[in-house]
Formats: structure tokens, sequence, C-alpha cells
């Protein structure tokens, strides 16, 4: 990242043209569409998904909009005049009351669809959108309520019915989608909601003690699901409590040979898999930062400078680099650039 007195904002331009040449980029794409039929063969992405097409799937769609909004609501001063009108001119094309209409109606159709990454962005845009100062944001809020309470129904219904959480590191991963849906419901006023995410996390990970962390990465992970987990349970948590449980759930964190710390390493960033680790630096990065108030005051320089060195191994990919790295780094670019402050998917 820049190390000038712009900070991350000094790449706010150039992230915001890479989210808009790829939400432009309508393939390859990745529909994930399950066939009900012989008579149910499309694939058209703006047929399926007019406001989530391009950016080559769904949820990544969705998320690279909510980078646009985070960049038009953290750093307007930072972007070129064109660049943020192309913002706006994209959001308003996508989030219309008629094209999120669409995609409440598919996501109402198939109840387990992107289930939970896909449901926890769409509600960190919604909320991210309800936050974001500009003028248009109230007729995107509009189009967006819908949407967010379909995911609303889906996960009430959906919780009580998952007997385990998925630790792996990738998108069905239960913890990091919670603590998105955490933050984000709480932003919308859907207290409901937010206790319903509240017990289960609660349920499925207080417990947890001794987390081998000496078996990650696995080799497509971009989530670390020690690190998520402990975001999660951190949110979930008094202070007072969080700091022992930390320490019982990862006792190792910022030692000397801590495998979380470490660099993921990538060997061919044009593949769609390996490249995760790229992302997995900078989810790292991000949640690292968020843990680190909470360790002893011994090894919180040692977990800053990793945190720094992550995201910094990242930073040639997040624009440059390959379309299967374009399409989504820019928002995890973004939640580790801003991890200093609570707050930093919604508001």
């Amino acid at each position: 990242m820049p190390d000038d007195a712009a900070g991350w904002r000094g790449s706010a331009d150039a992230w915001a043209r890479t989210v808009l040449r790829v939400l432009g980029t309508a393939h390859p794409y990745a529909a994930g569409h399950v066939s009900a039929g012989p008579d149910d063969l499309t694939v058209d992405p703006r047929r399926l998904h007019p406001a989530f097409w391009g950016s080559f799937d769904w949820h990544s769609s969705v998320h690279m909009q909510w980078s646009a909004v985070r960049l038009l609501t953290l750093a307007p001063e930072h972007l070129a005049d064109a660049t943020r009108r192309d913002l706006v001119e994209l959001l308003d094309e996508r989030l219309t009351p008629a094209a999120l209409g669409v995609e409440a109606a598919y996501l109402r159709d198939h109840p387990s669809w992107e289930r939970p990454y896909g449901w926890a962005w769409t509600v960190a845009l919604a909320a991210a959108v309800a936050g974001c100062p500009r003028p248009e944001a109230e007729r995107w809020s509009a189009g967006l309520a819908p949407l967010s309470t379909v995911v609303a129904e889906h996960l009430l219904g959906w919780l009580p019915r998952l007997d385990h959480p998925v630790r792996h590191g990738v998108h069905a991963n239960t913890a990091f989608a919670l603590a998105l849906l955490h933050e984000a419901y709480g932003a919308l006023g859907r207290a409901d909601v937010v206790a319903a995410v509240a017990e289960a996390g609660r349920r499925w990970f207080v417990g947890d003690r001794d987390y081998p962390a000496a078996w990650e990465p696995s080799g497509s992970d971009f989530l670390s699901p020690a690190l998520c987990e402990a975001d999660l349970v951190r949110r979930l948590l008094p202070s007072a409590a969080f700091g022992p449980w930390l320490a019982a759930f990862l006792p190792g964190l910022g030692g000397p040979d801590d495998p979380l710390l470490a660099v993921p390493e990538v060997r061919d960033p044009t593949d769609g898999q390996s490249v995760h680790l790229v992302g997995l630096a900078l989810s790292r990065a991000w949640q690292l930062r968020l843990l680190t108030p909470h360790l002893p005051a011994g090894v919180q320089p040692q977990v800053a400078s990793a945190a720094a060195q992550q995201e910094a191994a990242a930073t040639a990919q997040i624009v440059a680099g390959d379309f299967m790295a374009t399409h989504w780094l820019v928002s995890f670019a973004l939640l580790a650039a801003t991890a200093a402050t609570d707050g930093m998917i919604t508001s």
C-alpha cells in the first residue's frame, strides 16, 4: 500500500477503476445456477442477475459493488471526478428496484443460493449503502431492502437447522459469514437477526480450545478458519471475557513460529484456486489487526508487523493481477486497510 500521507486512500482511484473494469466484464462468468429441468438452461448472467452480473460470479459482483460504495463513502476526495461519476452511474444502473426485485425473487426461489457467503455480502452491501452519505444512496437502499429481508428470512430458518458449522477456508465458512451478518444486520436495525446470529455463534464456537493452527492454510484458502472464528467470537463476547478465550483458543498467536503470521506462497497467480491465497494474506491482515488489541502487549508489535507484511505481499495483484485476482481482491484490500476501526463493513 502507499506510504504517503494519503495512506491506503492513495490507491483509491486505481482500486475504483478496477471495480469498474471487472463489473463491466460479463465473461468469463461462473453462473452456479442449478437447472430445474430441460427448459431451464440459461446461464446468461445479465438475464439471471440484472443487478449482480460481471466480476466472474454473483458473490464477487455483490462485494465489488460493496467496494464501490465504500470507496465513495470513505475516499471520495481521492477519486478522480470521472471515476466518482462512473461509480455512481454503475450503481444507479445496477441497484434499481426492478433489477433488485429480480434478484430477490431468484433468492426466494432458490433458498440455498449463495449460502452463506453471498448472503453475508448482500446484507453488508445493504448496510454500507444505508451508511453512505451520497444522495443517491437513498434510492439504492430502497431497492436493496427487499433483498436483505429475504436473506433474513432464509437465515432465521437455516441457523436452527445447521447442526455443525463449516470450518474450512473458502466460501462456506460459517464464522466469516456470521461476522459480516452480525455487523450488517446490527447497522440495519434487525435485532432479531443479530440475536439469532449471536446465539448460533456462541453455541458453535465459544467452547473451542487449542485450535490446530499448524494445519493452515489449505491450498485454496482465502480465509483463515482460525482467525474467522476468533473475529466472530470477538464480536460476541465482552472484551474482558474475549482476551482469555483467545489465549485458550490460539495460545501460540503472535509467537515466533506462528503459522498464521507467515505470508502465503502463490505459485500460479492465474489459477483461480491458487490465487485465493493472495486473498488469504489480505483477510489475515484484516483479522489480525482486529485481534491485536486483545493480545498480550509483548506480541502486539510482531502481529502488527506480520499484518503489514501480509497486506504488502498482496498489493501487486489487486489492480495489476490476472482477472482471477482482480475480480474480487479490492474488497479484501479495503477490509485490511480499514481494520483500525469497527464498523469497517458498514459505516
